[in-house]
């Protein structure tokens, strides 16, 4: 019950204002958010790297409604991936954007802003020896977000999807993204969506991401596995077995700070594992989402919110 109560409150600028406040917050929301800024950000890439693992990060910020600041979305992707580039990183580290923060939901031109603004990171990733996935966001944003994936990909193939398994039509759209060369990153989804587009029982949602999961790992694209749950984990393993994959045909992404010895064990074991890395001031948002996910991670959060001896 408390998930959809989370999943409002986190486009709730009183909230926001609220949580911030909380002198406990920020040390909790540094379990999830790599830091601040981008030398904190690089840090965690250096040390997971050195772990044998993999990264996507993520410069936080969504929901932006002036170009100047998607503008400076763009920007700080173009820092982010020059800092890549000069360590030799861009074999490790991907980057995944929200095209929201690019200027997507701008009410005059918003999708054309958003893909010149994004169009600029990609060519950058490609300079630095990686890619970017655009991350999807709510279901009104789902059509605009795979068009502006099928633009890019035209310069830039290695440009990655999301597709969230709870929304009614992602099984026709892993269909379509299942082809030779995609790179397809498939996850439950975080955002609250009504009932006419969205499964909302969690065992009808598990049981869609195994359908999807079939689709794409039988199909001739790059599966990426956005998953925590250990079901799907092994589901998943097993499905790829099945398709004839073999560890790099394929990946697994987790959430950083979330079940560190499960990814650390994953990548032990041979598959390819990689850490979706966020990191910026902007992190409201993003950390509402990651409490609404899982009763453990609000535990967590209110636990510390009671002080030592209680």
């Amino acid at each position: 019950m408390l998930g959809p109560v989370l999943l409002a409150v986190s486009r709730s600028d009183r909230m926001r204002r609220l949580v911030a406040a909380a002198p406990v917050t920020r040390p909790v929301v540094h379990r999830f958010v790599a830091g601040d800024d981008l030398p904190s950000a690089m840090d965690r890439v250096r040390a997971l790297a050195d772990a044998g693992l993999e990264v996507t990060l993520d410069h936080l910020g969504e929901d932006v409604t002036d170009r100047a600041t998607a503008g400076a979305t763009r920007d700080a992707y173009l820092r982010l991936l020059e800092a890549l580039d000069a360590e030799g990183l861009g074999k490790r580290a991907e980057v995944s954007v929200k095209l929201s923060a690019f200027g997507q939901a701008l009410p005059v031109g918003g999708h054309d802003i958003a893909l010149e603004n994004v169009r600029q990171v990609a060519a950058a990733a490609s300079a630095a020896g990686t890619t970017v996935t655009c991350d999807m966001e709510d279901h009104t944003t789902v059509d605009s977000t795979l068009a502006v994936v099928a633009e890019l990909r035209r310069e830039h193939p290695g440009t990655g999807a999301v597709v969230q398994s709870y929304l009614f039509r992602t099984e026709q759209d892993c269909r379509a993204l299942a082809v030779p060369g995609s790179r397809v990153r498939l996850v439950k989804g975080a955002y609250k969506e009504p009932a006419s587009v969205a499964y909302q029982d969690k065992r009808e949602v598990d049981r869609a991401y195994v359908r999807c999961l079939r689709i794409l790992m039988a199909g001739g694209g790059y599966p990426m596995v956005g998953s925590h749950d250990p079901r799907m984990i092994s589901i998943a393993r097993h499905l790829a077995r099945v398709a004839g994959r073999v560890a790099g045909d394929y990946e697994f992404q987790m959430l950083y700070g979330i079940r560190a010895a499960e990814q650390a064990r994953l990548a032990a074991d041979g598959e390819r594992m990689r850490i979706y890395v966020p990191y910026g001031a902007d992190w409201y948002g993003y950390f509402m989402r990651r409490l609404a996910e899982r009763p453990a991670n609000l535990a967590f959060f209110l636990r510390s919110f009671v002080p030592a001896g209680a």
